[in-house]
C-alpha cells in the first residue's frame, strides 16, 4: 500500500477546535471563511479561502505539517508538506 503522508502516523489524537474562531483574525478584527486546526499544537486558524490564510502561514512559520477541518461535520486532514488530503471517521 502506498503511503500518502508520512506525517499522519505522528498524530496520536485528532485535536478539535475548542472555539470556532480564527485566533489571529480575532486579534485584528479580521474575518474568515472556514477554520482549520493544527494537529501539532492545536491552533485554530483560517483557511486559504480567507483573506489572511493564517493556517498556511502557520505551517510556513512553524513547520507543523497537518491540519484538520474545524468545521462541524467535516472529518478530514490536510498535510501541507506532502500535499495530501485524507478523510477519517
Amino acid at each position: 500500500m502506498e503511503e500518502i503522508c508520512k506525517h499522519l502516523e505522528d498524530i496520536q489524537e485528532i485535536k478539535v477546535a475548542s472555539e470556532l474562531v480564527c485566533e489571529e483574525c480575532k486579534k485584528v478584527d479580521g474575518w474568515w471563511v472556514h477554520l482549520r486546526t493544527c494537529q501539532t499544537c492545536g491552533a485554530t486558524l483560517c483557511c486559504d479561502s480567507s483573506p489572511a490564510k493564517h493556517m498556511t502561514k502557520h505551517f510556513h512559520h512553524t513547520g507543523h505539517p497537518v491540519a484538520s477541518s474545524a468545521e462541524p461535520g467535516e472529518k478530514w486532514l490536510w498535510c501541507y508538506e506532502d500535499e495530501a488530503f485524507v478523510e477519517y471517521e
